[in-house]
Parts: structure tokens; sequence; C-alpha cells
């Protein structure tokens, strides 16, 4: 029967409490080969060794019993149980095969529909409950629903995601308002993080997104962010300039040309009301 490398990563997987990723699957099939020669070569040479230069015991005295004769260590052997797990395991398991396995155990839980799913995040593959046994999950742990993010905070967090490493004043200056309090929420929840200090005056703390970030998004990396023509560095990188350096407006921007550029003088003549006719004309005898 060939080794069944499926029912092997699906043991793996239910076994394991982080997320396990596909080095870690590879390195695993490599300590197994190594493990497994270790092992033959200690059963070889206890099958092969003897004993060489030695004395025989000097006879015990009379009434005292004979000590028992020294045994040979024993050497556990763990041969296989199953052939199915344990026969004609490969050398070398491609990244290829165990991305082919993965998706085919993704497959077979989703159409069981048995509450549990597999996915992959930033740090490998792991299982996880269907969201919607997330209410028996929090009754099961004692945790309180969650609070959702208000929208003043999803708008900070998605400057800081597309920005990162981005600093406070950048965030406000994207933004126009107060920023305090939504880095504050980011950061009690585990979403951004202090990733260094900006080479400006002050030295300011940089923020950037956490691995709880991609988890919450559903991403294996911030190179998954879809493409916004909104939030594109070149357009942050736009307002940003446009909100450090603000252009001041003259009479060409607004509108005004040259020729209606009137001197103080003229202008104020021009802005005299007239005189009536009446008033101006002599009087007639």
């Amino acid at each position: 029967m060939a080794f069944n490398l499926k029912k092997v990563v699906r043991a793996l997987l239910f076994s394991s409490s982080q997320p396990l990723a596909i080095k870690d699957l590879q390195d695993a099939v490599a300590r197994f080969h190594e493990q497994k020669s270790a092992m033959a070569a200690l059963l070889h040479e206890a099958a092969t060794a003897e004993p060489a230069g030695t004395v025989a015991p000097a006879a015990p005295a009379e009434g005292v019993p004979a000590a028992p004769a020294d045994e040979p260590a024993e050497v556990a052997d763990e041969s296989p149980q199953d052939p199915e797990l344990y026969e004609e395991v490969p050398t070398m398991v491609t990244a290829a095969q165990l991305r082919d396995v993965m998706d085919e155990i993704a497959l077979e839980l989703r159409a069981a529909d048995d509450g549990l799913l597999l996915v992959e995040g930033a740090s490998g593959y792991r299982l996880v409950t269907h969201p919607r046994f997330a209410r028996w999950v929090r009754i099961l742990r004692a945790e309180p629903p969650p609070v959702k993010l208000s929208g003043s905070s999803l708008e900070t967090l998605a400057v800081i995601a597309y920005r990162q490493p981005v600093t406070r004043g950048e965030i406000e200056a994207i933004r126009g308002v107060s920023a305090e309090a939504g880095i504050t929420r980011l950061l009690e929840r585990d979403l951004i993080q202090v990733t260094g200090r900006a080479d400006l005056p002050g030295r300011p703390l940089q923020y950037g997104t956490t691995d709880r970030f991609l988890e919450f998004t559903g991403l294996k990396s911030i190179d998954e962010l879809p493409a916004s023509d909104v939030l594109s560095s070149r357009q942050l990188d736009d307002w940003l300039q446009k909100a450090m350096n603000p252009t001041h407006l003259g009479d060409a921007e607004m509108g005004l040309s040259s020729e209606e550029q009137l001197p103080l003088e003229t202008a104020a003549v021009a802005a005299e009301p007239a005189k009536p006719a009446a008033e101006d004309a002599a009087p007639q005898s």
C-alpha cells in the first residue's frame, strides 16, 4: 500500500495548535528519515556487538547467591504499525505536492460541512471553526461578543495598511481629523503596532499592521491588499504633499487676468456711486 500523504498531513493539522507552514511539513518528513536511519544503525549495532576481552566472573562464595549477568541494553524498535503511514515514505515532499494536498483537504472539509475549515494565513495553514459557530465558541470561552470597529477606526486602519510605516501626523494630514483615539483602539486590538521612529523632527512613532491584521482581513501578506485609486501609495503621497505644503492661490489661479487687475485708486473711484444727472445741471430761470 502506497504512503498516504494526505492522511498524515491531516493528522498533523489536527495535532498542531499553531499554523503549519509548508516548510514545517517538509522538515517533519526529513526528521522521519533521520530517526529511521538512526534507529536502523542502533539495531544493527546491538545485533552485531560482541563483548571483547571479558573476564569470567569469580565463583560466588558459599551461601551467597550469584549476581545476575548483565543483559544487553534494549533498543526501542518503532517498527511500522501501519504501512499506509510509515512505509515507502518519500525522502522529499515538494511544496507543490503539499499545496495540492492542502487544497484537497480544504475541499473535503467544506463538502463535509462539519464546522471545520482549512485556511491559509501569513504563518501557514491551520484548522478553524466555521464562522457560523462563533457564538458557541464565545459561550464556551465565556467571551463577550466582538465590538465592531467604527468608521473612523477603519479609515485610520486603511491609511496605515496602505501607507505603512506612517506617523500619526501623516495620518491626521491625510484624514484631516485627529487620529489619537483610532490609533489607541487599533493598538488595543493588536491590529497595528509601533514599527520604529521617523527621521523627522521629534522622532515621531511610526505605525504598521500586525499578523493579526492579516488574520482579520484574511490576507496572506500586505502585498495582497486590493489595488485602490484612492488609497494607493502615490495618491497618499500626493495628499501628504498638499497637506504639508499648502499652495496659496493667486489672481491667476482664481481666474483673474492681468487686464482685470485694477489699481487701488481706479478701483476706489469705480466703486463710488454715480451722482444723479439732475443734481449736476444748472437751474434755469
